[in-house]
């Protein structure tokens, strides 16, 4: 984990809310300090939808702790009762990510033995911590997942080109390769999470809708094409060195997994509009050496007996990594024609 924004507003809103909390003569503040914590959310739109769940489910677990408190008095297996209600109920309303706030909220009514003024004053600290976490959040450097999105992509791409580079030429240590592919397999859940952010950003929060799912289909396309480059490398660790092969087939492979890498690097420079024009366009080259590369790996197949067919696997997953890169080529120029 990396000190981001998101952290620093944290600190930022735990400490207001203490403030707010000091300045209103509030006893024992540190609800509205826990509360804070838990509304810091990575959207906008995650935190405005925080804010009215945690609202609602904060208001019914106070009046319930409320009832149960003055009959119950503060029992632990009443508190531990109502605990269980409170999380049914947030389960049924699908507001999970309110249950552990919420609980607190019972809790604390419920040790008061339900004293209203009591109450009162721990669900005004609830209101004050997510208030302040969420207005902290969208005026103060306000989260941009589009902009997290676009550097995790490129993140990415430059640790997948490093073992894509040395994948053939097998120059990287085992258990670095190993190490190396793990993490880009991690960072690649991490770049799902956040198209998942962005998803639900865009199509709830009112705005251009085409521009937005236009957005969305180019960026599911470059997850997808870094997708088709972890199956290479799977493809490559698990096929290519239990094959028979000449020095001339390595090279082959070498240098068409170079072009490729590389016609990948320039579809994310033309999205950042930071590469020239081309001429032909790029993408021309590189189908007709796609399908000029598979031609010759079946060929050479032909000539093989059939325990050696463990390089047009490896082949294959070469064309289908072109052919994503090229997609999403397109996909780049149409994007750019539309804004």
């Amino acid at each position: 984990m990396t000190f981001g924004a998101r952290m620093l507003k944290t600190g930022i809103a735990v400490t207001v809310s203490l403030y707010i909390s000091s300045f209103l003569h509030i006893s024992s503040p540190v609800i509205a300090a826990v509360a804070a914590i838990f509304a810091m959310q990575p959207t906008i739109y995650r935190s405005w939808r925080h804010f009215l769940e945690q609202l609602q489910t904060n208001t019914l677990g106070a009046v319930l702790a409320l009832g149960a408190g003055m009959y119950l008095s503060k029992d632990p297996f009443a508190i531990g009762l109502m605990c269980v209600l409170v999380i049914m109920i947030c389960l049924k309303l699908k507001m999970e990510e309110t249950v552990g706030l919420t609980l607190v909220t019972v809790i604390a009514v419920m040790e008061a033995s339900g004293q209203w003024q009591f109450a009162l004053n721990r669900f005004l600290q609830i209101l004050i911590g997510i208030g302040t976490a969420s207005l902290i959040n969208i005026f103060f450097i306000p989260p941009n997942p589009r902009e997290q999105f676009v550097a995790q992509i490129e993140s990415v791409f430059a640790k997948l080109s490093l073992l894509l580079r040395t994948a053939v030429s097998d120059e990287l240590k085992e258990s670095v390769f190993r190490d190396e592919k793990r993490k880009l397999e991690d960072a690649l859940g991490g770049i799902e999470a956040k198209f998942k952010l962005l998803e639900e950003e865009y199509k709830k929060l009112k705005g251009a809708k085409f521009s937005k799912i236009r957005d969305l289909v180019v960026y599911q396309q470059m997850h997808a094409t870094l997708r088709k480059g972890l199956d290479v490398l799977e493809a490559v660790e698990q096929h290519y060195f239990q094959a028979d092969r000449s020095e001339e087939i390595d090279k082959a492979f070498d240098r068409h997994l170079e072009k490729l890498i590389k016609f990948h690097e320039h579809v994310l420079l033309k999205f950042d509009e930071k590469l020239k024009e081309t001429e032909p366009p790029e993408i021309e080259r590189v189908e007709a050496e796609s399908n000029r590369f598979m031609r010759e790996m079946m060929a050479e197949n032909r000539e093989r007996p059939d325990e050696d067919l463990r390089l047009a696997i490896v082949a294959a997953s070469l064309f289908d990594y072109g052919y994503q890169i090229g997609r999403l080529d397109k996909l780049v120029e149409q994007y750019h024609r539309g804004s």
